[in-house]
């Protein structure tokens, strides 16, 4: 095969899978802000159904690791592009199952409990999504695209983001409010099957790593990778689990934190909420671009680097910006946080394999990637719900500066074990 149609094929092969995982994502993130509270937890107070609700969200997050280390093991040892097809059929089975879910009012707690069942599936599949489309990508790329070969799966974030809000928001002008909650939720988890279908059509028709073709010939795959990684890389593990908080928080606070918060308490429909975050999805897009091209001309820690530190300044402004009562400014304040977003998700793809060896790689990253995200997506909206009780509005942020300092310690701390 021709060399530019057979990398062609690669990013596509990435690009699709990840813009799969954020759009099964989103659109439970969405639901969750939106219905998944009244209609599975209808018994508790409003603000309960809240909590329960965004529970629900973060339970996914308690599978990822879990679904790391089991991915990992197989896609390090029998191989990245098998693994992928496993994992995006266990997640887009499970999204596809929310959709012929019934609510408390149909089978009372049996309910929650099948919602809970299906977010851990998802979880699983998506923990071992991510690592191997970032492999996919970086372990073919030509010398010195490493970077922009690894934005191709981190533009799957802005991609699927644009799908699944704009379904919320041609929903939203089709349906009446009764019945989106009576039925119209259901179609986004419905659709995901044409995505998941496109997306096992080009994987299926890829071949494996080069990287890892030529370490298998070097060597055995480790019997246990979970096992060796740990023994051997500890260190690695942590700085790449810190290294990726600050995207977590960005995206869960801009996205799925903002649009409960604006609906609820600040008094924005949902559809004017919806466009305005559909509009600043744009600057993550644009930031994963510069991202790549930026890393590829310098480093990715460079680049990780000061996403992280203006990670913390966008902290210091998000909460009042966000409530300002002003679209112009909350569009501002949204766009500038996702675009900071691309910055430290953009080059995660590129940098997190440099941390590990070919053998344990796809455990290492899936790993660190996913204990990143319980800490900086998980407890994301949780923390900035208590923030805004506790101080009001302007202190939302406050949790984005304080993961951009961990972000930024965590690419220091790699960057010293690497020298």
């Amino acid at each position: 095969m021709h060399p530019i149609r057979r990398h062609a094929r690669i990013l596509m092969a990435s690009l699709v899978g990840t813009a799969v995982e954020f759009y099964d994502f989103y659109i439970y993130a969405t639901a969750a802000a939106l219905v998944i509270g009244p209609l599975f937890f209808p018994v508790q107070s409003p603000a309960a159904q809240v909590l329960l609700s965004f529970m629900t969200l973060g339970l996914a997050f308690v599978a990822r690791p879990l679904g790391a280390i089991a991915f990992g093991h197989f896609g390090d040892r029998l191989g990245r592009k098998s693994t992928l097809v496993a994992s995006l059929m266990l997640m887009g089975a499970s999204t596809l199952l929310i959709a012929f879910l019934p609510t408390y009012a149909m089978a009372g707690p049996v309910a929650p409990a099948l919602l809970c069942v299906l977010r851990f599936g998802q979880g699983f599949g998506l923990g071992g999504e991510w690592g191997g489309a970032s492999l996919l990508a970086v372990e073919n790329a030509p010398k010195g695209w490493e970077s922009r070969f690894g934005s191709a799966p981190q533009l799957g974030a802005p991609l699927g983001f644009l799908f699944a809000n704009g379904l919320f928001l041609l929903l939203g002008a089709t349906q009446s409010e009764a019945d989106f909650v009576a039925w119209g939720w259901r179609l986004p988890f419905l659709a995901s099957v044409l995505l998941v279908g496109v997306g096992l059509w080009v994987r299926l028709r890829i071949g494996e790593t080069a990287a890892f073709r030529e370490a298998r010939d070097h060597s055995a795959p480790p019997a246990v990778p979970i096992g060796r990684l740990l023994r051997h890389h500890p260190g690695a593990v942590l700085a790449g689990t810190a290294g990726v908080v600050a995207c977590f928080a960005v995206f869960y606070l801009a996205t799925t934190f903002a649009l409960s918060f604006a609906t609820t308490k600040l008094g924005y429909s949902k559809q004017t909420f919806l466009a305005v975050q559909l509009g600043a999805n744009t600057f993550l897009a644009l930031g994963i671009i510069v991202a790549g091209a930026w890393a590829d001309r310098t480093s990715a820690a460079r680049v990780l680097s000061v996403g992280a530190g203006l990670t913390a300044l966008v902290g210091l402004g998000f909460g009042s910006g966000l409530g300002s009562g002003q679209l112009p400014i909350v569009f501002v304040t949204l766009s500038a946080a996702l675009f900071v977003m691309g910055l430290v998700y953009g080059p995660v793809s590129s940098w997190l394999p440099t941390l590990f060896p070919v053998e344990v790689r796809y455990t290492g990253i899936s790993v660190a990637f996913n204990l990143g995200g319980i800490i900086g997506g998980a407890l994301a909206p949780f923390a900035a719900s208590w923030l805004a009780a506790a101080g009001g509005t302007a202190f939302v942020g406050l949790f984005l500066t304080v993961a951009g300092a961990v972000t930024f310690a965590g690419v220091r701390s790699a960057s010293r074990r690497t020298a």
